[in-house]
């Protein structure tokens, strides 16, 4: 089990912590450097998401065609290319290209998984599998939080060095991932159409939905605003980024929750503390500042974990295409929120913005969560 944990949580630390979010963490020194706007920021945001979303759409056929292992070797391959483009770019052109290159690897990576999951562990062990795989996003965070300490101002050079470790990551996942034959799988076993996908999935794509909307802010914005709103220095945000990581391990044990208390429980007590860490975060005190970022971290790892084992039980047969579901409609959420958060934040504020997202995230206490 562990054989296939590591390499899958390095891989999704790799597309997650690295190709995607460590934009938000050196983003005040990237705008800097490109004389980036507010808005400018939020679309290049976005266009991880975008990218994100459409590799999600097209993993299912990837993974039914090719099988898991050239899935994620692909992924890998755009992490290491967009890191490289995102270092060396000049302008906002090319630095969008790059973010939308190195968005493809999350997409994925996720189905990937869930794929080896189904296919390598027993019953017992598929959900504690998929969700510590999912937690490889604290451990990138964790990397991530001290370089950006240290070479806060290089931050070419942080990221020349996240494409090294990337392309270390995708050699070890090409070395230990199986790849079965997928074509001797039963009829039983293919994507379903896409009327039942939307169909048994509905409720998935609503909650994923708004997740993905009310935490978009978060992850693009939170480090900016506690810089140019709270006046935190650098090391103070850094510290912020570094305690959400590791207080990420901690939502890695929500196989173990989903065990005791039922998915329906366990997601309405994540989704609330998500909202609670992004109410927080607008209060002029440090306490409740670095709060935040400890039930962001908790809250968003487990919430995410628990839409990946819902979308595998939803889609028992094919739990990959539940996963992908799932995790489409989550990046959808967030490609319209963080576009949205950076015109609000530009022609507004803030705190005004950050409250807004929290209220709308009440939201999903509304979608019944069944199996």
């Amino acid at each position: 089990m562990f054989k296939l944990i590591a390499p899958g949580t390095a891989m999704i630390a790799v597309n997650y912590a690295f190709a995607r979010f460590s934009y938000g963490l050196f983003l005040p020194y990237i705008s800097d450097s490109l004389n980036l706007s507010e808005s400018e920021a939020g679309l290049i945001g976005t266009l991880g998401y975008i990218s994100y979303s459409i590799a999600l759409i097209c993993s299912n056929i990837f993974i039914d065609k090719f099988g898991p292992l050239k899935v994620t070797q692909l992924a890998g391959l755009s992490a290491v290319i967009g890191l490289l483009g995102i270092a060396l770019s000049v302008n906002y052109f090319l630095l969008g290209v790059s973010m939308f290159t190195a968005g493809l690897g999350s997409g994925w990576s996720s189905p990937a998984f869930s794929k080896v999951v189904d296919i390598s562990f027993q019953e017992d062990q598929k959900d504690q599998g998929n969700s510590w795989i999912n937690s490889g996003t604290t451990f990138g965070i964790i990397i991530s939080g001290p370089i950006a300490l240290f070479f806060a101002e290089y931050w070419r050079n942080a990221f020349l060095f996240f494409a090294l470790l990337a392309f270390a990551t995708l050699i070890w996942n090409s070395m230990v991932i199986p790849n079965p034959d997928t074509s001797q799988e039963s009829s039983e076993k293919r994507i379903p159409a896409f009327q039942k996908i939307i169909k048994n999935g509905l409720r998935i794509i609503i909650g994923s939905m708004i997740v993905g909307f009310s935490s978009s802010v978060f992850w693009t914005f939170s480090r900016s605003y506690l810089t140019a709103e709270h006046g935190f220095s650098n090391q103070e945000s850094v510290l912020f980024w570094v305690l959400m990581g590791i207080a990420g391990i901690a939502g890695g044990i929500v196989g173990k929750v989903i065990v005791l208390k039922g998915l329906k429980f366990s997601f309405r007590v994540f989704l609330l503390l998500l909202i609670l860490s992004i109410v927080l975060i607008v209060f002029p005190s440090r306490v409740m500042i670095y709060a935040a970022s400890i039930f962001f971290g908790i809250a968003y790892i487990a919430i995410t974990g628990l839409l990946l084992v819902w979308g595998t039980k939803r889609f028992s047969d094919t739990p990959f295409v539940g996963v992908s579901l799932a995790f489409f409609c989550l990046g959808i959420g967030q490609t319209i929120g963080s576009s949205v958060a950076g015109m609000m934040i530009e022609m507004i504020s803030y705190p005004f913005t950050f409250s807004v997202f929290a209220v709308f995230g009440l939201a999903a206490l509304l979608v019944p969560v069944k199996k």
